[in-house]
């Protein structure tokens, strides 16, 4: 027996937020969202436009009802991870409380693909559609999704290509010396009304205090330990300072009035995610953009001494050993037999408590075999009390020697190589611009850059080594015409001045003095 099946179709329809008694029809809560992606002027008047025109627009339908504004002021589209407001209106739809989401085109909402298809995908579960004005899509329209996956596309690529107008802008103005730094957490510097670096006193003498005090002997660390005890803050305005606060200081060019740009490059305009630049894209030196804080030949000086600090001393076994500032003998005590550096030993022998200098051979496996004898501190510091005893004695020699050493330092002048060099750079600079601008091959040019400017670093490096031994000769000159009469007891601040090195035989030592005089002591 067959029986006829009766069919009805139910028409859909929205259902009613609130149980209301009296309302015969439910009103869609509509949401509107707008953006805009920078804080200038003409921008927020956009902005504000935007507000205004959402909320007379909504307010407009009699069966709608304005369920908020959600506006994000000068954020990018690309990422949705920093639009609050975009993401606080998502959550809004997800908890029920928004029916219909209206905003000006594909590119306001977002301009990467999977993120807009993401979201719409995620309110059309939902039954949420997002209407575009400008396109005219709706996207719970049956075409809709494939219109948005076109359209967001086109948006993601007008962003990319916004993206490289913006880096081709960045660096025209790199060429024409125009320095762009972030000052908020730059020790030592602000910007005026006119965004251009100015120094800030009280910091600078921060940054003088670090530069001095490395020039003196003193570790990262200890530099660092030294600030945190004077409750000095950090750039960040942290009480606590990393070695690495300390590293990146002496070794930024700024404060020397030049600016490296582009040191860092955006790898995916989408992601926003920077990296260090090793080459992969150009990069701009200015000389001389700002006031300076460290003097020039200062700051060459710490580099030559950040170089020297990577190995102090090289064992004959090959081991290097680094610096360190512990103690003012800390690899100065050579010994004269195996090459290696002496080490500081407390020893306690029955009750009886000494502090010794011993060759590290006898201390650890270095693979060579050495009997160096134990030499007690206080030993070590007779020695050097004797040494500079006797060049205050023989003083007049000794004024010969240094005369000598100053006269073959100068032999080696290279501040009219320095000149050449700057002029080729110059030139190249100038070929370089004008190649880059018809956009022919400066790959050569580029090369020729680099090569020129490294080894304008490497005199320059030479030049500060120079400059450090004139130094050294001219504080043994002036200690020699100063002190009147002989050391009476040891000094350590005098022998951290003075002292180069001393190494250990088993009937002398040899003194060597930063000026470049040597003196055999016997004992």
């Amino acid at each position: 027996m067959n029986v006829s099946k009766n069919v009805t179709v139910l028409p859909a329809r929205k259902h009613a937020r609130g149980k209301k008694e009296d309302e015969e029809k439910a009103k869609l809560h509509v949401a509107a969202y707008c953006r805009v992606s920078t804080d200038s002027d003409e921008q927020a008047t956009s902005y504000e436009a935007q507000i205004e025109h959402y909320t007379t627009y909504i307010n407009g339908h009699p069966d709608w009802a304005l369920a908020g504004i959600y506006a994000d002021d000068g954020i990018s589209g690309t990422n949705t991870k920093k639009r609050e407001e975009f993401n606080r209106m998502i959550d809004e739809c997800m908890a029920g409380n928004i029916d219909m989401v209206i905003t000006k085109s594909i590119s306001r909402f977002a301009r990467n693909t999977l993120d807009c298809l993401k979201y719409i995908r995620q309110l059309k579960e939902k039954s949420i559609p997002v209407y575009f004005e400008k396109e005219n899509i709706n996207s719970m329209d049956s075409k809709g999704e494939v219109m948005l996956t076109i359209m967001a596309s086109l948006a993601q690529q007008e962003s990319q290509s916004l993206s490289q107008n913006v880096k081709l802008g960045l660096q025209y103005r790199y060429q024409q010396g125009e320095i762009q730094v972030n000052c908020n957490r730059f020790l030592g510097y602000t910007k005026d009304e006119n965004k251009r670096l100015i120094i800030v006193p009280e910091e600078a003498k921060i940054i003088k205090r670090i530069y001095r005090e490395y020039l003196e002997g003193a570790s990262m660390l200890k530099i660092a330990r030294g600030l945190e005890a004077d409750g000095i803050l950090n750039g960040a305005g942290n009480e606590k300072w990393h070695t690495s606060n300390i590293n990146q200081i002496l070794r930024n060019e700024k404060y020397i009035g030049d600016a490296l740009l582009q040191k860092t490059y955006t790898t995916d305009f989408l992601t926003k995610t920077r990296v260090k630049n090793h080459g992969i894209v150009p990069q701009y030196y200015v000389e001389n953009s700002h006031e300076a804080i460290i003097p020039r030949e200062i700051f060459m000086q710490v580099q030559e001494e950040l170089i020297r600090r990577r190995i102090v001393h090289t064992s004959p076994n090959g081991k290097n050993r680094t610096f360190s500032c512990i103690h003012c003998f800390s690899n100065m005590i050579i010994c004269g037999g195996c090459g290696e550096v002496f080490r500081r030993v407390h020893w306690n022998n029955r009750g009886k408590k000494s502090v010794v200098w011993r060759c590290v051979s006898r201390l650890e496996n270095t693979g060579l075999f050495c009997d160096a004898r134990t030499v007690p501190e206080s030993t070590i510091e007779q020695v050097l009390v004797t040494a500079i005893n006797m060049t205050l004695c023989l003083r007049d020699d000794f004024f010969v020697t240094l005369q000598n050493n100053i006269e073959a330092v100068l032999c080696h002048n290279n501040d009219q190589t320095l000149a050449g060099i700057d002029k080729q750079l110059s030139e190249l600079q100038a070929e370089l611009l004008q190649l880059a601008s018809s956009k022919a091959d400066y790959e050569k040019v580029g090369d020729e850059i680099y090569r020129l400017r490294e080894e304008k670093q490497k005199l320059q490096l030479e030049s500060a080594e120079r400059d450090e031994v004139k130094k050294r000769i001219s504080d043994m000159s002036t200690f020699l015409q100063e002190q009147p009469t002989t050391l009476t007891e040891y000094d350590e601040s005098l022998i951290r001045r003075l002292i180069e090195k001393v190494t250990v035989f088993e009937d002398k030592f040899i003194v060597e003095f930063k000026s470049g005089v040597a003196v055999d002591i016997e004992g």
